[in-house]
């Protein structure tokens, strides 16, 4: 991707220099990280394929279960992509970690607001009480948030949340490093195979330590083999479909920055937060 007004630069030169659009896009990535945790990890959805072959692995039937976070995690990836191929590794890697903390302030949050004893207005009713409280134009009825309904929402076992955190950290950093070698690799042309490529690895990683952390031993190896599988291939389908989205904001960011750097001469340890 060339322009007149865009400058080919090494990351080390832009070392300290500050860019109009960086802090926003920073914003927009830890808001898909934290949203897609909150929202979309507590639901299961499912697409069913009609001409999928029966017996065909990963949906037997053509019924493909999985979580309804992975319609806009992915989006993380993606603005992670363009913080590497924009901003560098370097840059990206704080955002890494900015991301980092803000997982584990929301596990410490949501593990402290659920242990706060509830008053006696959340208290879950008795199941026979259960439509009257389920219905609001009924009666007497206290709402359909309480206690229960909350910690199956907020109370993720802290195996699943160290799960969660430790796939996200491995993989973004993954994601970006493969970014940033193979943009170098390729001259900065065929954005497309850097985008795809580095999701089809960092998405890897991420599902090859979320799932196995998180369920092996509690879901049967083969359900967790076949979620983990189905939930790669979904992601790296969506970051394939985002990839036209992908080239415009690349290609408007890079023009108002003015600068597509190369991470030639980069230190790649995921160990420190220097830009």
């Amino acid at each position: 991707m060339t322009d007149n007004s865009i400058v080919r630069t090494s990351a080390s030169s832009q070392t300290g220099h500050r860019f109009r659009y960086y802090d926003f896009v920073m914003a927009a990535f830890v808001t898909v990280l934290l949203l897609s945790n909150i929202i979309g990890a507590a639901k299961l959805t499912y697409l069913q394929i009609s001409w999928w072959p029966d017996g065909w692995w990963p949906a037997a039937d053509g019924l493909f279960i999985y979580g309804a976070g992975i319609l806009f995690f992915p989006i993380g990836y993606v603005i992670g992509d363009v913080l590497t191929e924009i901003y560098g590794f370097a840059r990206a890697r704080r955002v890494i970690w900015t991301g980092f903390a803000a997982l584990l302030f929301l596990a410490l949050m949501s593990w402290v607001v659920v242990k706060l004893p509830p008053f006696d207005g959340w208290l879950c009713p008795p199941a026979s009480d259960a439509l009257r409280f389920a219905d609001p134009a009924l009666p007497d009825n206290k709402g359909a948030i309480c206690q229960q309904n909350y910690e199956a929402v907020f109370g993720s076992a802290w195996r699943i949340v160290i799960a969660s955190i430790t796939a996200f950290w491995a993989g973004e950093f993954v994601n970006s490093y493969v970014m940033a070698r193979m943009k170098v690799w390729t001259q900065g042309k065929a954005l497309w195979s850097r985008t795809i490529g580095s999701t089809v690895v960092g998405q890897g990683v991420d599902s090859l330590i979320f799932y196995p952390l998180a369920f092996l031993g509690v879901w049967e190896t083969s359900a967790v083999i076949t979620v983990m599988v189905t939930n790669w291939l979904l992601k790296v389908l969506w970051e394939a479909v985002l990839t036209p989205l992908t080239y415009l904001v690349v290609g408007w960011l890079k023009r108002r920055e003015g600068v597509d750097i190369y991470d030639e001469d980069t230190d790649f340890t995921p160990f420190s937060t220097s830009a």
